[in-house]
């Protein structure tokens, strides 16, 4: 069994069979995905973070939204004009990978799928960019549980 929410799973399957140079392709295409994944107008969400940090080149926003009845997660991303191309093609896997994971599944997600999508030479030159947004949703959906478990003790 997969550590990894299904749909995630699937990704990291497509990009372990591939070449570096196919995965560098993919890469890109993934990217120019990202925006897609950009807060669409009259969205609301259970949580929202903005921010610009040093691990990053430009300022990003994650917005969480988890189903009441399913606990589902859905995010969308913010990217900001000078994020670079790694970071918005993780954007795009991530979003579509973790849709519909529970924040508890998300949380409990390794990171040891990254290097079989970005390929070492990539993590080692870019260690902070690839891991930058798993970071980011993980922070989010544990914000999100602090504040549902503070909601039920009262």
């Amino acid at each position: 069994m997969s550590p990894y929410p299904p749909k995630l799973a699937d990704i990291v399957e497509l990009f372990d069979a591939l070449t570096d140079d196919e995965k560098r392709e993919n890469l890109i295409a993934f990217a120019d995905q990202a925006p897609r994944c950009a807060p669409r107008e009259g969205e609301a969400f259970d949580l929202e973070d903005v921010r610009k940090d040093d691990e990053c080149t430009d300022t990003v926003g994650v917005f969480l939204r988890v189903e009441p009845e399913t606990r589902a997660a859905h995010f969308r991303i913010n990217l900001g004009p000078h994020v670079q191309t790694l970071t918005k093609a993780m954007t795009a896997i991530l979003c579509r990978g973790l849709s519909g994971a529970t924040p508890e599944q998300i949380m409990e997600v390794p990171q040891d799928f990254v290097p079989q999508i970005v390929g070492g030479q990539l993590v080692r030159l870019r260690s902070q960019t690839v891991y930058y947004i798993l970071s980011r949703l993980k922070s989010a959906c544990k914000v999100w549980l602090n504040r549902e478990r503070a909601a039920t003790s009262l």
